[in-house]
């Protein structure tokens, strides 16, 4: 596996597909848990799908990346990877107006790096945060309690080279009572001048569709919103039953219609696929 660095570490990182004429790169940024390996074969059929040619890689202190080295990440830390180790990695890789695919943790750094002035083509948001809410705290307390006391550590040591500093690095920083007031929506959403596509569960117990609501209302100017409301964010079969779906609507000059996307909604085809199994 490749390593690129940026803001000075070492991230593994790997391309998929082949790129087309006139494609734009697809960039796939990971949940607060996830990897490269728990895209599984997603990123492959995306770029199938669209003719692009995709990166996945491991942020710093996951999967094959550098492992974290601090004792407990800053409550900043999604804005210094989408205004400092992203564009760094984009210049080392030759990455130019990717369309950025990220999920959860992942979706909130995309739209930080649009909202920042960075030459994005578009952005596709899975399960965003923009800001905090209490029923995320919540599910990553009872997380907490699930590492501790069930075999996730075990399942998460598939995926990455240290899994208690990758879990902690993750948990502590969403539990500091200053992360309470972490929120994008004034200072980032207004700027971002790309398409954006908001994908939100209903049965994601990490986010509710406030979130949507919220991107909808702040995202302006030339954006154009597209909140598509379904029950598929969680994981809900075995990998070869997963497919891209209305995910890559974002990628062709004109999006899909909104029941096509419902229709593929139902059947569980926007799947982010970043399940520990």
């Amino acid at each position: 596996m490749p390593f690129a660095t940026a803001a000075g570490r070492q991230l593994a990182y790997e391309w998929v597909g082949e790129a087309g004429a006139g494609k734009p790169p697809l960039v796939f940024l990971h949940e607060g848990l996830g990897s490269i390996r728990q895209w599984r074969e997603f990123p492959a059929r995306v770029a199938a799908a669209t003719g692009c040619r995709a990166l996945v890689y491991d942020r710093y202190g996951y999967g094959q990346s550098e492992v974290l080295a601090e004792p407990r990440r800053t409550v900043r830390f999604m804005h210094d990877e989408a205004t400092q180790a992203l564009p760094e990695l984009f210049a080392s890789l030759g990455i130019v107006a990717p369309l950025l695919i990220g999920h959860s943790d992942g979706a909130s750094i995309a739209l930080i790096h649009a909202g920042a002035g960075h030459d994005v083509r578009g952005v596709v948001a899975m399960a965003p945060h923009v800001f905090i809410e209490p029923v995320c705290l919540t599910s990553i307390a009872n997380a907490a309690h699930a590492f501790e006391n069930t075999d996730l550590a075990e399942k998460l040591g598939r995926y990455h080279r240290d899994a208690r500093k990758t879990f902690y690095g993750w948990a502590d920083v969403w539990l500091d009572p200053e992360f309470k007031g972490w929120d994008i929506r004034d200072d980032y959403l207004p700027q971002i001048r790309c398409p954006v596509l908001a994908i939100q569960g209903t049965d994601d117990e990490y986010g509710t569709m406030a979130q949507l609501d919220d991107i909808a209302r702040c995202v302006k100017a030339s954006s154009t919103i597209r909140t598509w409301i379904c029950r598929c964010l969680r994981p809900i079969g075995p990998a070869k039953s997963w497919q891209p779906g209305a995910v890559t609507a974002s990628a062709r000059p004109r999006c899909s219609r909104r029941q096509r996307a419902r229709r593929a909604c139902r059947r569980g085809s926007v799947t982010p696929m970043c399940a520990i199994t």
